[in-house]
């Protein structure tokens, strides 16, 4: 079911790409921000309203369309095009696009949520560190996993620190750079993402936003993403898993129900993992984190923080620690002794900052892990 946040991001993502002059990427947003719109109007019971969402829809489509015509106007595809015309290879190497990293952050350095390590320890990291016993077992080294939850939870923290433990080599990739024409064919990209991930001992592709890429085929008005998802899906599946080599797939999502049904079958990404909002011990432990290496009063007790930011992600902690590092710095500077940050700053800070995950979202991401689990 769509939801007014699941447009906004969606429409906000292509206007942005628009104004960048990406046209290729802000195309599937806009078109599935239309798609998003054209469900709500179906549950508006108010005809004007409707009427306005409809008009709205047509107008997100209208502009997915022009967004081709852009792109062929632009000068990188002119240049391509009399490249090609004049028999030159206009093809752009892998390496040019393809983000490679070795992440140093260890999961010894998230707070908490021991449930989700001890799930990706047992699913991702003792089958590559112990693959003979993997393979008596029957236990499958490598493959598709999926990351999901709230915005704000770690999701990228999480597989950055998978890589590091598994000391593999990190493939960070979004669906807009998979999609730009200006480095070829999106189905071609995909292949190249996977065979150079393939070139490693050990390897972790990671995509946050992984729905962007791989949504519902319900439309056939994004003919591009109806050929891009079945090459997913291929390479999902093709995964070398010859001895002494092994490649993941880290998908992450914040909107699992918008994946495409197909992606989830044995194979693909058949692991799924939840990253939940972070608990009290989490809490504590970011507040840590965040507030710990600052000039702190005598008053501020870490212990009571992670007792009243319940149902807070580690965004909204991260946030609140740093706008209460403004209030005596804003001070400072308008000529007041300098001075550490009381609790009084914090708890100040904390009543002006809504949670930004809802009960009823959080309601949502549990009801759907256990559907699918």
């Amino acid at each position: 079911m769509a939801t007014f946040a699941t447009f906004k991001r969606l429409k906000d993502k292509g206007v942005a790409a628009l104004k960048q002059g990406d046209y290729v990427a802000a195309k599937p947003y806009l078109i599935q921000a239309a798609e998003c719109m054209v469900e709500l109007a179906e549950e508006t019971k108010d005809p004007k309203q409707k009427a306005d969402q409809e008009v709205y829809a047509r107008e997100l489509i209208d502009l997915a369309k022009d967004c081709d015509r852009r792109a062929r106007q632009a000068p990188g595809h002119r240049r391509d095009r009399d490249r090609a015309r004049n028999g030159e290879d206009s093809a752009v190497s892998a390496e040019d696009w393809i983000v490679k990293e070795k992440p140093s952050i260890r999961f010894d350095d998230i707070a908490g949520l021991d449930d989700v390590k001890d799930e990706i320890y047992l699913k991702m990291i003792y089958p590559f560190q112990h693959p003979e016993l993997a393979q008596r077992y029957g236990i499958s080294v490598g493959g598709g996993v999926l990351l999901f939850g709230p915005p704000g939870t770690g999701k990228t923290m999480f597989a950055k620190a998978i890589a590091c433990e598994l000391d593999a080599t990190m493939f960070v990739i979004s669906p807009a750079q998979l999609m730009s024409k200006w480095v070829g064919e999106a189905e071609q990209n995909v292949r190249k993402l996977f065979d150079a991930a393939k070139t490693e001992a050990k390897s972790v592709i990671f995509m946050d936003e992984v729905e962007a890429l791989v949504p519902k085929r319900r439309s056939s008005q994004s003919s591009v993403m109806t050929r891009v998802v079945p090459q997913i899906l291929q390479e999902l599946e093709g995964f070398d898993r010859q001895a002494g080599r092994a490649l993941m797939f880290l998908g992450a999502t914040n909107e699992p129900w918008s994946l495409d049904a197909a992606v989830m079958r044995p194979g693909r990404l058949d692991a799924r993992i939840y990253v939940p909002l972070p608990d009290a011990e989490a809490r504590f432990r970011l507040f840590e984190i965040y507030l710990g290496k600052r000039p702190l009063a005598d008053d501020v007790n870490f212990a009571q923080l992670a007792q009243l930011t319940d149902g807070y992600s580690g965004a909204d902690i991260k946030a609140i620690a740093e706008r209460s590092a403004t209030r005596p710095f804003l001070e400072s500077i308008g000529g007041a002794e300098p001075r550490n940050i009381k609790m009084a700053d914090i708890l100040a800070v904390l009543d002006e900052t809504p949670r930004s995950v809802s009960p009823k979202d959080c309601r949502k991401y549990e009801e759907w892990a256990t559907t699918q689990g």
